[in-house]
C-alpha cells in the first residue's frame, strides 16, 4: 500500500520576501530615528549638567562630557531651596492626585447610574460644557481669593480638581463593565459603595492608572497657578524655582555657598531641569503598559 505524501507547500515568491524584509528594515530605521530625535535633547541637557567650565568653553558640547562632575547638583541640593521645592511638588502632586482620583471616580460612577441618580444627565451636560467654555484668569483668581485659598497649597489643587476629559474617559470605562456583575452583587446584598469598591474599581485598574498619571503629570508640571496664587517664595514648587533658574538666570543655590567656586550658570540651569523632570520619567515606564488598554477601553464604547 503506497503512502500518500502531502503536496509540497507553495513557496512564497522571492520578491515578496524581499519586500517584507525591506519593510521591516524601514520600520526599524524610522523608529530608531524618532527615538534618537526624542532622546537627543534630554541627553544634551544631561551632558551639559555634568560638564565643567573647560568643557563648555569648547566649540561644542559632546553627549559624553570629557570631565564629568556633579558639582552643579551638589551646589543646588546644598542650598536647600531646590530640596524644599521638590518636597512641595511631591506633596502637592501626591495629595492632589489622590483627591482628584476620588472625586473623578465617584462622580463618574454616579453619572453612569442615570436611572438611580436623579439629575445625573444635567450634571453630565454641565461637565461636558466645561470642555467648550471655561473661565478666564481673572474670574479664577477672584474665586480663589473669595474662597480664602490665596498663598496656600489648596490653590494649586482645587482649581483643577476634576478634569472633564478624564471624567468622560473614566465614565465610559465604567459603562463598559457588564451590568450582570453589578446586578449579581446587589442580589448578594452588596450596597452601592460595596459594588463600587469591590467590583467597579478592581476591574478598572488600567484606566485608573492612566488617569492618575494624567493628573500627576499636570500637577507636577504646573507652575502658572503657583506664580499667580503663591506670594510666599518658601511655598514655591520645583517648576517655579526652575523658572527662576532657567528664564531669569537666578542662581539661588550659589548665594548660600560663600567661599566656594560656583559652577557655570549653564550647568546649574540644566541640572535643575534634570532634577525637575527625573521623577516623572522614572514613574512613567511603570504605568506605560496600561496606556493602550486604559485609554482605548475608556474611549471606545463596547
Amino acid at each position: 500500500m503506497a503512502l500518500r505524501t502531502a503536496p509540497p507547500r507553495a513557496s512564497r515568491p522571492i520578491w515578496i520576501e524581499k519586500a517584507s524584509v525591506g519593510t521591516s528594515i524601514t520600520k526599524v530605521v524610522t523608529i530608531a530615528v524618532i527615538v534618537g530625535v526624542m532622546l537627543f535633547p534630554f541627553l544634551y541637557v544631561l551632558s551639559v549638567s555634568l560638564s565643567t567650565q573647560a568643557d563648555l568653553a569648547g566649540s561644542s558640547v559632546t553627549l559624553i562630557p570629557k570631565h564629568p562632575t556633579l558639582e552643579a547638583y551638589r551646589q543646588i541640593l546644598a542650598g536647600g531651596v531646590v530640596t524644599r521645592a521638590l518636597l512641595v511638588s511631591v506633596c502637592v502632586t501626591v495629595v492632589g492626585t489622590v483627591v482628584s482620583m476620588v472625586m473623578t471616580t465617584t462622580l463618574a460612577y454616579g453619572l453612569t447610574r442615570t436611572r438611580q441618580v436623579p439629575g445625573s444627565r444635567l450634571v453630565l451636560l454641565m461637565v461636558l460644557g466645561t470642555l467648550l467654555f471655561s473661565a478666564g484668569i481673572i474670574p479664577n483668581y477672584l474665586l480663589v481669593r473669595y474662597l480664602g485659598m490665596l498663598n496656600s497649597y489648596g490653590a494649586l489643587i482645587v482649581p483643577g480638581l476634576i478634569s472633564a476629559f478624564n471624567l468622560v474617559v473614566v465614565r465610559q470605562f465604567f459603562m463598559n463593565i457588564p451590568d450582570e456583575l453589578t446586578d449579581a452583587a446587589r442580589i448578594d446584598g452588596a450596597g452601592p459603595f460595596q459594588v463600587f469598591w469591590h467590583i467597579i474599581l478592581p476591574l478598572s485598574k488600567a484606566v485608573l492608572a492612566v488617569v492618575a498619571l494624567f493628573y500627576g503629570v499636570a500637577l507636577w508640571s504646573d507652575f502658572f497657578n503657583a506664580l499667580i496664587y503663591l506670594n510666599d517664595t518658601t511655598k514655591w514648587p520645583i517648576q517655579l524655582v526652575l523658572r527662576l533658574f532657567v528664564l531669569q538666570g537666578q542662581n539661588i543655590a550659589q548665594s548660600q555657598q560663600v567661599g566656594q567656586p560656583a559652577p557655570p550658570a549653564e550647568t546649574v540651569q540644566m541640572a535643575v531641569v534634570i532634577i525637575a523632570t527625573a521623577p516623572i520619567i522614572l514613574v512613567y515606564p511603570f504605568l506605560q503598559k496600561y496606556f493602550t488598554q486604559g485609554v482605548l477601553s475608556g474611549a471606545v464604547k463596547g
